[in-house]
């Protein structure tokens, strides 16, 4: 099956990325990356792969193993263009996150909201983690209408998470892990039709990360043939999961 996964040119994140990629390619899907101008070789954050601060904060050493067979991969050179993608020969979207500036290329992308919002019509399995959920609720059903969240229950980056990493950081980096005003979960929950009841956010956690053993402190939902997820910390779980969505559907 043939699953989407649109990026900036750089800056996404590695681990949200390489992981899903991993599972889907050893489950024998194919990933289609996209970029806004086709052929274009994307590239992610470089500070995830070197250790933010003090060699921290990075990601872990499988996903960055992971990023460089990624790399090294045919499909990632050869990247589609948005604005030229058909969402009909697509079985699967993932939208995957990133905090550093290159984001808002992907982020804030009318021509990328377009063809989502086609894809979401189809009802075909959509998955998005953290700020990959912003691309959602920043997609409308019709010109002018609701989000096409507005009726899901979700989750994405909470504001705690957010919030300590940016204060922890901000003496050395400004506002590398602020990428707009807005905390990525106050604007999810501005989409919602009842935030209280829609929105998850999941188990507390600052620092431990699900694996490609361990699920303990990974978090995701799933409504329908959505599926959300929090940070990298979830993305192994996430991976599985969406490649679950992704085979039910082909099987139904």
């Amino acid at each position: 099956m043939r699953v989407l996964m649109p990026l900036p040119d750089r800056d996404f994140d590695v681990t949200e990325v390489a992981v899903p990629w991993r599972i889907l390619t050893d489950a024998g899907h194919q990933v289609v990356f996209a970029t806004e101008r086709a052929g274009t070789r994307p590239a992610c954050d470089p500070l995830l792969l070197s250790g933010v601060l003090f060699g921290r904060l990075g990601a872990a050493a499988e996903p960055k193993r992971f990023y460089e067979e990624l790399t090294r991969s045919e499909e990632f050179a050869a990247t589609a263009g948005w604005a030229e993608l058909d969402p009909e020969a697509y079985d699967g979207l993932i939208l995957p996150g990133g905090h550093a500036p290159g984001m808002r290329q992907y982020l804030g992308s009318e021509a990328l909201r377009r063809q989502i919002g086609r894809f979401w019509a189809l009802d075909r399995p959509v998955g998005a983690i953290c700020h990959g959920v912003l691309v959602l609720a920043r997609t409308r059903e019709a010109a002018g209408g609701r989000s096409v969240l507005a009726g899901r229950r979700t989750t994405c980056l909470p504001k705690y998470m957010e919030r300590s990493v940016y204060l922890a950081t901000g003496w050395r980096l400004g506002r590398y892990y602020r990428t707009y005003p807005a905390y990525v979960e106050d604007e999810v929950r501005a989409a919602l039709d009842a935030p209280a009841t829609q929105f998850a956010r999941g188990p507390r956690v600052l620092s431990a990360r699900g694996t490609a053993t361990d699920d303990g402190p990974a978090f995701v939902v799933r409504d329908g043939n959505y599926l959300s997820a929090r940070w990298p910390g979830d993305a192994y779980l996430f991976g599985r999961r969406f490649r679950e969505l992704l085979e039910g559907a082909g099987g139904s």
